[in-house]
């Protein structure tokens, strides 16, 4: 029975079943199984060799991945990448092997598991497993916190092509990327706008390694990197603000915080961009739906219409002139401030 034919308790199983596949893809990129699968197919007992993997077991594992398409098993246990199975790679410009190790680390999805608290009880799930939010559990473990950065790099990397198609941001001389991460973003817009200037701000271990993504792409001498808190003050004097994949992190008086110290940082003729998912009509936008749900367990914000994010613009003192929809799914929202 294929999936063209499959029953609906069977299409429902699959569902119930996801996290497994999750699961699977987070062992396989932890083990860098695409990455060992770049250059053509490979024994099962070699890439357990290379990754001291239990040979049966890793068996097991790689032919449920071929079972999805992830894979593709030939003959004598031998396994080669499907065009799928490419983007596990950690090479490639739309990898997922970033997001793949962070999903599946057990804080994760731990904070999944306990989605009914957050459902009965509006709470937030992680800081009810762990007993701090997710922005303290990062920086008091290094190493989780290093997966999670690698992990934004990697979505970000997938967006930022159709964001840059999306939107004439050759318009600006000079950018504030405002919780900006390691740069991927801003580095991309300074690369492809050579008289453009920018600022890379966020807090202080979070760019502590950004110039690596900077001195790539050749664009060091046209951006400085500035460390601090936004809910304090940004970096003044640009011509426009973004803040990509930074509000759906906060609950509403949170972002309207946020909003307010790019709204007293911006100047006349200044451009504010948002760049989040925009929650679809009922029935549509799988993905803002349930980044939505990964917001409510995780870090304890939200996405949000166009509408919330109109009110949630005004409140802060900018008004939502308009919307720009991506490739990606995500959308770039552009504000302007009332009364200057």
């Amino acid at each position: 029975m294929d999936q063209h034919t499959q029953t609906p308790s069977v299409a429902l199983k699959r569902l119930v079943d996801g996290y497994q596949i999750s699961q699977v893809l987070h062992v396989a990129a932890t083990l860098g199984i695409a990455d060992l699968l770049r250059d053509g197919p490979r024994a099962n007992d070699d890439l357990a060799a290379v990754t001291k993997a239990h040979p049966r077991a890793l068996y097991r594992l790689l032919r449920a991945l071929a079972s999805v398409g992830v894979l593709d098993e030939e003959a004598d246990r031998r396994f080669g990448l499907t065009p799928l199975g490419n983007a596990l790679r950690s090479d490639v410009p739309e990898s997922l092997h970033g997001w793949a190790m962070y999903i599946g680390q057990p804080y994760v999805w731990q904070a999944w598991g306990d989605l009914l608290h957050s459902t009965k009880t509006g709470e937030n799930a992680f800081q009810h497993v762990h007993g701090m939010d997710v922005w303290a559990y990062r920086a008091s473990n290094p190493e989780e916190n290093a997966i999670f950065n690698s992990a934004m790099t990697a979505l970000s990397r997938r967006a930022t092509e159709a964001i840059l198609s999306a939107y004439d941001f050759g318009q600006f001389h000079r950018i504030v990327d405002v919780g900006g991460g390691r740069g991927v973003l801003l580095a991309a817009l300074l690369a492809h706008h050579p008289t453009m200037h920018g600022v890379l701000f966020d807090l202080p271990h979070v760019v502590a390694n950004a110039a690596q993504a900077l001195q790539d792409v050749g664009v060091t001498n046209r951006c400085e990197i500035v460390d601090g808190d936004f809910f304090v003050a940004v970096p003044d004097g640009a011509d426009a603000y973004i803040l990509r994949a930074v509000l759906h992190d906060w609950e509403d008086a949170e972002a309207t915080a946020i909003l307010a110290s790019c709204r007293r940082a911006i100047g006349a003729g200044g451009r504010l961009l948002v760049i989040e998912w925009a929650v679809g009509p009922p029935n549509e936008g799988r993905d803002g739906k349930f980044s939505d749900l990964n917001m409510l367990v995780a870090a304890g914000g939200q996405e949000r219409t166009r509408e919330e994010y109109s009110a949630l613009f005004a409140a802060a003192g900018f008004d939502l002139t308009n919307v720009f929809p991506t490739r990606s799914g995500h959308a770039i929202m552009e504000g302007v401030s009332i009364g200057i």
